[in-house]
């Protein structure tokens, strides 16, 4: 997307110039997230992995943002994105 623009070809006497505009690829998961189950005090890895590479992931319980905590750990590396919840509760189901 950053490669949109125009571009020019100078041949000094006369230009000529095109416009590039790139159509980004729609982000998809390739791996989607796997119910697991947890005994309470420890801590469970939930794992995606996505289309392109170093994607912004937005991690959620119901419909509350979570954000990194001593609780939660976020860890991304290339297309898979992990949420680590420590200490598991019943109230994390």
């Amino acid at each position: 997307k950053s490669d949109s623009d125009t571009y020019t070809c100078d041949i000094g006497d006369a230009q000529s110039r095109a416009k590039l505009v790139v159509q980004e690829t729609p982000v998809l998961f390739k791996q989607e997230l796997r119910n697991e189950e947890a005994k309470e005090g420890k801590q469970v890895k939930l794992t995606c992995e996505l289309s392109k590479p170093d994607t912004p992931v937005k991690w959620m319980k119901g419909n509350t943002v979570l954000h990194a905590s001593e609780k939660y750990e976020f860890k991304q590396r290339g297309t898979v994105a992990e949420l680590i919840i420590r200490d598991v509760r019943s109230i994390d189901s």
